[in-house]
């Protein structure tokens, strides 16, 4: 047997088919290639399923208890769970098992019905119909059953079944408009062309008999790239072979829109289609407080194993004398006295550990889980951050991350679209150094359709009107802009002052602009039809240009071409870009008189662009186009080949002129930028416009003031010094006055003096982070680091997509390590949003593919300021307490079971009955956390908003720190000794009650855990701030719980038990006038010190929060001075300190508040705001 072949086959099967090859090739219509043309080798393909279940009904049960089982909580009460069912425990294995049950229980059917609502989409997604050409006539089926190679006929208005290479429409040009909302949810028409070919082919006879193989790369996730290339055979010899990209690509999702109908042949399917791989799910993030919360857990499980361990150690050392070994009572067996010591020791040390594992809270995860889940729905239910104009609202793609809002250190920041909006308006163009404004003021008369204003001292010459009309024609041809004469379409610009109704669609808002704008100056783009451009100029003549090829735009060249053919067979490549790349490569024109007025623009903060040309011979063009075509066919580095050939191409260029175009600041902007920096908050921007633009920008935004000095790090500097020398003085400078000025250790601003600020592009921060050769690559890093530092803003421009991750990174593992935000609307910020610890798209005009890659998505820039100071400020505190309390509760919960044993020679016996070590943490405590953690504000929602210093409170995990953390530990000790030895001295004489009857042990550990969960359940209440209809029924009603259950467990002979001893125990204590006395005194006992704490500080040493509470509490004594609170505002009860106020509910709307001063009756229903107003409004309310 060939022992190669089948070890190819099994490669190719089960590796996976992008693993043994690198391109595929499939036949189009599954039909043969010509005999001698290439070998037929058929592959297999996957179907058109497309699966985004995690589970089958078969493997639910193990898969998800395997990924149940990885969270290193829920195994370790899995092994405490099997310990209890090998050895003899002190507690029932139900006391481990149970709450582990429901845990793992909740989690499965959460998970489940998730993924049953994936099954039903899949389900509904691959029965859909489609219509593909078998035979050449058209068939129906279903879509999981389409393969590779079929070809399929999509109508308008669906949606393609899978990845299509579009071969022709009904159109004659040969063109389809398709929509893609729904994979990076830009709703704007695309063009996309058919194959040269094929768009001809209208018949199903005709695309039947097709014969053809493409050749393509394997799947990948990348929606904007793809290369392959198509043979198409005929009766000649040698094969047609046309280059495929992206325009050539129709992907599944996508929906065909204003095209009757399109052909194309199916080349990836199912689960290899870009959108099923654009599925996997990225990167992790984790948070602060989950970060803390772990280090917290290993902290009590070592409490836990030394707890055991001591225990252990002090039952041999008290059973070393043989009376305590063997009383008389409880002698051993024979085969107890023979087992050997070392194993009767290890099993009494599991044993212990099985009795103070409650220390270690299971129902935290869940809570902390359920608590993120429900509360990121606060974020979308906030109507002021809904955007009327586009109709957004904010998104949350992950709910992991909701209190890393409310640790934020540095924000880095897109411009164009993120701080701007992204709406273009064209200003001017410079040709040779005259100025042309379209609407000139000239003596108070406006002049529509002006030739220009010459800001120069001549006028254009004869040659110079050659020049202006050849830029004007430029502009019409270099772009990438459709015509659509319908007004109806999504995302349309129509010229003002055309008259014709000529409506401009692209996805770049700036060539929509500089076409309108040229419009406006009398030449006017018409239609690109059967690949000719039409234009009217000024004489109102018709011009066409047959558009031979288009350079396309990229971030990295910063440029676009076009070669055209003129009717008189002239054939032009015209040239548009940013400076940098346009006048390096410029032989001939004004170059300095256009760079003038390029650099002056730029520092009014218009965004400019220079338009160059050259004129090709036939010669020349004929070997262009070779090298075009020889880069397009490429499978392997096409990209690289192209750049090379377009670097070739686009030399000895004849400078134009220049454009400018105004990208108005968003509302808002500076007043966000302003309430960040207040808040503590580094606001970096990272921007790819050229430095003078920017820094405009920034001082618009109040980014930089007035009074700040601006430090240069740009290539500009480094041609005059060296990088060295550059950052040493930098250092120098901003370093200075360090030991005489008072610098704000967050924000960077200094309160006594000079502010500094950083402007550094691409080119510098290459060099700053390149190795150095001598090894000691971390120093100007290092030195950078410090420059920054203590700067209060820094300004990055000319910054490619990768160099803004950079950026973040090298903050983000700095030593500090901050908690990083990123922020940014376009596909070319989607980098630094992944690398930052929070990642925020803007739903903007760059399309959808930075939203759907970050973890939040707003729809403009100014809904940050809420986003972060108000939602992340109470996120923080919420799941800060959440965690503390947990903690908290547990220790007051096991330290009296830990204490018990000096009391009962060691012998593993509980202090509390089996219920209530069971439901201790899934009821009875349980459900006061959860809502204090999702409706919590301990200041008002307008107070924080109105003063961002409130931020710095919980900066740095303040709450979760190691202070906090031990204060909260020692309160649980100090409240678990309060317990126990308070019970045990009023139990010391052996209290009987009026009959004669004598407590017992039970009745000792059910006195101990009654004032456990009064005083615990008290904690919080005192804790909360904010007080609702909610609270007060959960709080009260967790307490009527337990009793009512206490009353029942021990009140009946419950048949199912084996044992009875809790009869009548919780009654036979409530039946002594002792017992009642201890609870009431040991719970004010045990909450005495975190109030005299908490009231102790406040007057001493108040936080900014705590101030601004105790500021509102004097302002309830009547309407004036009150500050209003946000929604579901009941009867308000504040802790220590703060007054009890009377309120009625409120509408969770921005401005509309229910709050009243004692002794102010309204009508019922009715809150302040409508009643003032002379409107009733009854609508219930949402809390932030």
């Amino acid at each position: 047997m060939d022992c190669s072949r089948l070890r190819t086959l099994v490669h190719r099967y089960c590796a996976g088919e992008e693993n043994w090859v690198d391109s595929r090739t499939i036949y189009v219509g599954h039909r043969e290639p010509p005999p001698g043309a290439e070998a037929y080798i058929p592959q297999r393909y996957p179907d058109n399923r497309i699966v985004s279940s995690k589970y089958t009904f078969w493997n639910f049960i193990p898969k998800n208890l395997f990924e149940q089982f990885r969270r290193i909580a829920n195994f370790y009460f899995l092994i405490i769970f099997l310990v209890q069912l090998i050895i003899d425990t002190p507690t029932s294995p139900v006391t481990s098992g149970l709450p582990l049950f429901f845990v793992i229980t909740v989690t499965a059917i959460k998970q489940g019905y998730e993924d049953w609502l994936r099954h039903k989409a899949d389900n509904a997604m691959n029965q859909c119909p489609v219509h593909f050409i078998q035979h050449s006539k058209l068939v129906r089926k279903q879509s999981r059953k389409l393969r590779v190679g079929d070809i399929v006929m999509v109508k308008e208005d669906e949606t393609f079944p899978c990845d299509l290479i579009f071969l022709s429409s009904n159109r004659a040009d040969g063109t389809c408009h398709v929509t893609t909302a729904s994979l990076d949810g830009e709703s704007s028409h695309k063009t996309h062309y058919a194959v040269q070919d094929t768009k001809g082919f209208r018949t199903e006879e005709e695309i039947g008999g097709l014969q053809a193989t493409i050749e393509c790369e394997q799947p990948q996730p990348d929606l904007y790239k793809f290369v392959g290339r198509i043979n198409i055979y005929s009766d000649l010899s040698d094969p047609v072979v046309r280059p495929l990209g992206s325009e050539n690509l129709l992907l599944r999702g996508a929906t065909l829109k204003n095209t009757e109908r399109v052909f194309g042949v199916a080349i990836y399917t199912g689960m290899e289609t870009k959108m099923a791989l654009n599925y996997q799910s990225k990167s992790q993030k984790r948070s602060a407080v989950e970060k803390s919360m772990n280090v917290f857990l290993i902290v009590y499980l070592c409490i836990l194993v030394s707890k055991a361990l001591v225990n252990t150690v002090l039952k041999y050392v008290w059973q070393s004398e043989p009376f305590r070994d063997e009383p008389w009572y409880n002698q051993k067996t024979q085969s107890e006295r023979q087992r050997n010591l070392f194993l009767r020791a290890f099993t009494d040390f599991l044993a212990f550990m099985v009795l103070f594992n409650y220390i270690i809270p299971v129902s935290m995860y869940v809570t902390v889980e359920m608590q993120k889940f429900l509360g990121s729905y606060f974020i979308t239910w906030d109507e002021d951050m809904f955007d009327e104009e586009t109709g957004e609202g904010p998104l949350v793609n992950t709910s992991d991350l909701n209190e890393e809002l409310g640790q934020v250190e540095y924000v880095f920041t897109d411009k164009t679209g993120t701080l701007t909006e992204n709406n273009m308006e064209f200003k001017e163009c410079c040709i040779e150094g005259h100025v042309y404004v379209p609407h000139v003021i000239c003596n108070g008369q406006v002049l529509p359709d002006s030739s220009g204003i010459d800001m120069i001292d001549s006028s254009p010459s004869v040659s110079g009107r050659e020049r202006e009309e050849l830029f004007f024609r430029a502009l019409c041809l270099c772009h990438t802009v459709q015509v659509k004469d319908d007004d109806d379409v999504d995302g349309p610009r129509k010229s003002p002052d055309s008259g014709k109704s000529c409506v401009y669609i692209s996805s770049s808002p700036d060539e929509v602009a500089l076409v309108e704008g040229v419009q406006r100056l009398g030449f006017t783009f018409l239609r690109l039809k059967d690949n000719y451009m039409e234009l009217l100029n000024r004489e109102s003549d018709v011009e066409r240009f047959e558009l031979l090829e288009i350079l396309s735009f990229d971030s990295v060249r910063r440029r676009m071409s076009v070669i055209v053919k003129s009717a008189t067979g002239d054939i032009y490549l015209f040239c548009k870009g940013a400076d940098s790349s346009i006048f390096p490569r410029v032989v001939e024109g004004k170059v300095e008189q256009i760079r003038a007025r390029v650099e002056r623009n730029a520092v009014e903060g218009l965004r400019t662009l220079c338009v160059a040309y050259k004129k090709l011979n036939p010669e020349e063009y004929e070997g262009v186009g070779k090298l075009l075509q020889a880069a397009k066919v490429a499978l392997q580095d096409r990209e690289k080949k192209l750049a090379e050939a377009y670097e070739q191409i686009e030399r000895d260029l004849i400078l134009l002129g220049a454009t400018a175009v105004e990208d108005r600041l968003q509302e808002k902007a500076a007043d966000t930028i302003e309430a960040l920096q207040k808040a503590g908050i580094k606001v970096w921007v990272l921007t790819g416009d050229k430095m003078e633009t920017a820094a405009a920008t920034c001082y618009a935004c109040k980014l930089f003031r007035r009074s700040t000095q601006l430090l240069e790090l740009t290539t500009k500097k480094l041609e005059e010094q060296s990088l060295h020398d550059v950052l040493f003085e930098l250092s120098k400078t901003v370093l200075r006055h360090s030991g005489s000025l008072t610098r704000d250790h967050f924000s960077g601003l200094s309160t006594d003096g000079q502010d500094y600020g950083l402007i550094i592009d691409g080119a510098a921060l290459s060099l700053v982070l390149k190795p150095r050769e001598e090894g000691s690559s971390g120093n100007y890093r290092e030195l950078f680091l410090e420059i920054c530092r203590n700067c209060s803003a820094v300004l990055c421009c000319r910054m490619a997509p990768l160099q803004k991750a950079q950026i973040v990174k090298l903050i983000k593992f700095s030593k500090e390590h901050p908690i990083t935000l990123a922020i940014g609307d376009g596909a070319n910020d989607v980098s630094m949003i992944l690398e930052a610890h929070v990642g925020i798209g803007v739903i903007g005009k760059e399309g959808r593919q930075a939203a759907r890659n970050s973890d939040y998505a707003i729809p403009k820039f100014k809904h940050l300021k809420k986003m972060l100071l108000v939602h992340g400020h109470f996120y923080y505190i919420r799941i800060a307490e959440l965690v503390q309390y947990f903690f908290y509760k547990n220790v007051c919960f096991i330290f009296p079971q830990f204490l018990y044993q000096f009391f009962c020679g060691f012998s593993q016996q509980t202090l509390y009955d089996t219920a209530y070590l069971t439901l201790y943490n899934i009821t009875f405590t349980s459900l006061p956390i959860l809502l204090y953690s999702l409706m919590e504000q301990h200041v008002s929602a307008d107070a924080l908003k109105r003063d961002p210093v409130l931020y710095r409170d919980i900066a740095k995990n303040a709450l979760l720190r190691w202070r906090v953390f031990i204060y909260w530990t020692f309160l649980g000790v100090f409240d678990a000794l309060v317990f126990f030895f308070g019970a045990y001295f009023m139990f010391e004489n052996t209290t009987v009650t009026s009959n004669g009857q004598i407590f017992g042990n039970w009745t000792f550990g059910t006195l101990v855990f009654t004032v456990m969960v009064f005083t615990v359940t008290l904690k919080l209440a005192l804790d909360t701030h904010y007080w609702t209809w909610v609270n007060h029924f959960v709080i009260w009603g967790s307490l009527l719980f337990y009793v009512v259950f206490s009353l029942l467990w021990g009140g009946i002979i419950w048949p199912f038990l084996s044992y009875q001893r809790m009869y009548y125990v919780f009654l036979h204590m409530l039946c002594s006038g002792p017992a009642w006395l201890a609870v009431v005194l040991l719970v004010t006992v045990g909450l005495l010190p975190d109030v005299l704490k908490k009231v102790l500080c406040r007057q001493l040493w108040p936080t900014a929060t705590e101030r601004i509470q105790n500021a509102s509490v004097w302002c309830w004594d009547g309407i004036p001075g009150f500050t209003p609170l946000e929604p579901l505002q009941s009867p308000g009860r504040r802790s220590p300190g703060a007054l009890a106020v009377r309120t009625t509910r409120a509408v969770y709307r921005s401005q509309e508040y229910c709050v009243l001063a004692p002794g102010l009756a309204l009508p019922r229903g009715c809150c302040y705001s409508s009643w003032r107003h002379g409107r009733r409004t009854s609508r219930p309310g949402t809390p932030v």
